[in-house]
């Protein structure tokens, strides 16, 4: 697609560069017939910055632009295509919980497409995980056996998932957006010439229009943008760890597994040794009970309130960007769309005013409780139960009516 500026109609009235969120609208001069440059006429153009967002075409009161779409260049034979894939991440011989995750939402829009679920296992004797994967709702597992996959490579395992979508020609294509996800899936998407949806928040399918819609965070989390893939296959997504709720296993559930050949050809990397240099830190992802605080806390020795708090609750202390940012809690206590997506039983929010940055790694934990001294803070849109007064005052509160309980 591209955006047309219609240089007849164009007044040079300067209304769309103040629409335009990314600076890629400039104001140029024209040589008018026999006039001095001083009347020169001005006529909007664009420049490499823009995203075809669509910003600048409400504003134009000429219908002076428009988005062309360019005709070709997708899929050919897109019918063709047929199935929803996940990627079923392993590590250490272990399977992933966003697997489960993304099973449990593909077996969803599976079903809404009338058609099957596979899940695609890459590793080293990983045999027996397939009975899992069958339970949250796999109807086939694609599996590739080889010592050289025990261990996640770059170059295999986007060689050997290329060779799979090519061959098999699958509709949609979901993965974790884990450290391994992100690495490998951006290059699989490049050799199978489709895009790629970074960290959605949300899939769901346009029956109309048989597209899978991918909503997530855009413009640094201030608004929600649903994005398509009409014109290539397959539509190809990443979701991080408990954005979407695990179903529960059916024990049992037949499924088919289809040995697939490894290929491995030559790599121009190879793991050497892996370091879980995290092993002792926390991990928000898995935790029940997360007790978060933000900028309201005002520094970082009051944090020790909070993680008085966790404590008493036998949970995990989380923290908002704001307060990582400012150096008060390191990177990986970071709750939100650039930290950890969490999904706990118990979340209490302390001090924390709700970004949707923010309110997009944790509104779907099963209760929310905001603290706030602010009754218009944003956090309480999506509480269950919220208290407004001063953090200071109600968590020493809380935290004696646990120790006297």
């Amino acid at each position: 697609m591209s955006l047309n500026i219609d240089n007849v109609k164009c007044s040079g009235c300067g209304l769309c560069l103040r629409a335009c969120p990314f600076g890629a609208l400039l104001l140029e001069s024209r040589e008018g017939q026999g006039l001095p440059e001083s009347k020169y006429r001005k006529i909007a153009i664009v420049t490499e910055a823009c995203t075809l967002c669509g910003a600048c075409l409400e504003t134009c009161k000429f219908d002076a632009m428009q988005i062309e779409k360019i005709q070709g260049g997708g899929t050919p034979h897109k019918e063709q295509y047929q199935g929803v894939w996940v990627f079923a991440e392993q590590r250490d011989g272990a399977i992933q919980g966003v697997v489960y995750e993304l099973l449990t939402k593909g077996r969803a829009l599976a079903d809404q497409r009338g058609t099957h679920l596979a899940a695609v296992l890459l590793g080293h004797q990983q045999q027996e995980h397939c009975a899992a994967l069958f339970a949250y709702g796999a109807d086939k597992v694609y599996l590739v056996d080889h010592p050289a996959l025990a261990q996640f490579n770059s170059d295999t395992y986007t060689d050997i998932l290329t060779g799979l979508i090519n061959k098999h020609k699958p509709e949609i294509v979901l993965t974790g957006g884990t450290s391994i996800g992100r690495t490998f899936i951006p290059r699989v998407a490049i050799r199978v010439n489709t895009g790629l949806t970074a960290d959605c928040t949300g899939l769901e399918m346009d029956e109309k229009e048989n597209i899978l819609l991918q909503t997530r965070p855009a413009f640094g989390g201030n608004i929600m943008a649903t994005i398509i893939c009409p014109n290539h296959r397959p539509q190809m997504a990443t979701v991080r760890h408990k954005v979407f709720k695990q179903g529960a296993p059916a024990a049992g559930r037949p499924g088919e597994i289809i040995a697939e050949p490894a290929g491995i050809r030559a790599v121009k990397a190879r793991v050497l040794e892996v370091v879980h240099a995290m092993g002792q830190q926390v991990n928000l992802a898995e935790a029940d009970i997360i007790v978060s605080g933000g900028r309201g806390l005002g520094g970082p020795e009051n944090f020790a309130l909070i993680a008085e708090l966790a404590g008493e609750l036998g949970g995990a202390v989380g923290a908002s960007r704001a307060a990582v940012d400012a150096g008060w809690m390191p990177s990986f206590h970071q709750v939100g769309q650039t930290g950890k997506t969490v999904c706990p039983k118990l979340y209490i929010a302390c001090g924390i005013s709700g970004s949707i940055q923010h309110l997009a790694g944790m509104s779907s934990s099963e209760v929310i409780v905001a603290i706030n001294k602010d009754p218009a803070a944003p956090i309480f849109d999506v509480a269950d139960y919220g208290i407004v007064g001063d953090l200071f005052a109600v968590v020493p509160e809380l935290i004696k009516a646990l120790k006297n309980r």
